[in-house]
């Protein structure tokens, strides 16, 4: 571990777990929180910003980080349609700039960070009937599925994986692969880690999993597919690539998701990181391991958007 992320998870060890120790969830304090925490990172130097915010821009309601006009590019890039996390009632495309422009910017990809409705405002399908309605603009703006990756974080990385066993049930083409960074998949909260890692985990108490999950699921069983994809069927689903840290209270919601996948033929690869923090990618460029994760990830998004994209199914300890 680099002294630069065990810095990070220090800071969340003092700022961030205490709130979750706590008997409930405060839904304005940890929006109010990350509103005044947030670093918002510049526009990378060949790439522009656009923000869709306005009214009329649903089901594209977000940002775009793409390549500037005249900006050389070495080819026509992948698209990511990105889900950033935040347990489903807080956080935004904003907070998630610093992973999001490192993912584009090394994939050479044109990246939609989705901004969906929240919890409680919005409990469950509001995510996924948002995130679904995106990538079907995006096909119908005519971009190809096999140039789409859909990728996301903690929820956003369930949301991500939900949102691609949705399509396929509802027979919609299938994009190229999905990316999950530390994603939740389980919001019973029933993975050994919730117990074995409670207390290793710089960022979350185990117990504050389930308290969390109300907010989003309302009346909804916590075992629904498409809210928990760790119970949804994964079959003929496109190449996974999951990244998750060895001492997170989620690491198996991760690790049966890389199981149950690979049990019915998905490609799947999952690399655990030792000792990193929830979501670490977003850390980068501060820390040397967020910046390996991102290229990690922009290699699987550039194998599996070729022609020639290969095969791979493996776990790995980094």
């Amino acid at each position: 571990m680099s002294w630069q992320s065990a810095l990070a998870c220090w800071y969340l060890r003092r700022q961030f777990r205490p709130e979750t120790l706590k008997p409930r969830i405060n839904v304005e304090r940890a929006r109010a929180l990350t509103a005044r925490r947030v670093w918002v990172p510049r526009v990378p130097r060949g790439w522009r910003l656009r923000e869709l915010y306005g009214a009329g821009d649903m089901p594209l309601r977000g940002e775009w980080i793409e390549r500037a006009e005249g900006a050389p590019a070495a080819s026509p890039g992948p698209t990511i349609l990105y889900c950033h996390g935040g347990g489903y009632y807080f956080c935004s495309p904003r907070t998630h700039r610093s992973l999001v422009f490192g993912l584009a910017t090394r994939a050479n990809a044109a990246v939609f960070s989705l901004d969906y409705r929240l919890a409680p405002e919005h409990r469950f399908p509001a995510a996924l009937n948002d995130a679904t309605a995106a990538y079907r603009r995006l096909i119908a703006d005519g971009i190809a599925p096999a140039s789409i990756v859909i990728a996301g974080d903690s929820a956003g990385g369930g949301l991500a994986l939900a949102t691609l066993a949705a399509l396929r049930d509802a027979g919609d083409p299938l994009p190229a692969g999905g990316l999950l960074f530390s994603p939740w998949t389980d919001l019973a909260a029933t993975g050994p880690s919730i117990r074995s890692n409670d207390g290793l985990d710089p960022m979350f108490s185990g117990p504050a999993i389930a308290l969390a999950a109300r907010v989003y699921l309302g009346d909804t069983p916590a075992t629904h597919p498409y809210a928990s994809p760790v119970y949804a069927d994964l079959h003929g689903l496109p190449p996974l690539f999951i990244m998750a840290g060895s001492t997170e209270v989620l690491l198996d919601d991760s690790r049966r998701v890389a199981d149950n996948a690979r049990a019915v033929g998905v490609d799947c690869e999952l690399e655990v990181w030792k000792e990193m923090p929830h979501v670490w990618p977003i850390f980068a460029p501060f820390i040397p391991e967020g910046n390996r994760a991102l290229e990690r990830a922009a290699t699987f998004v550039r194998r599996v958007t070729s022609p020639a994209s290969q095969p791979s199914s493996a776990m790995s300890m980094v």
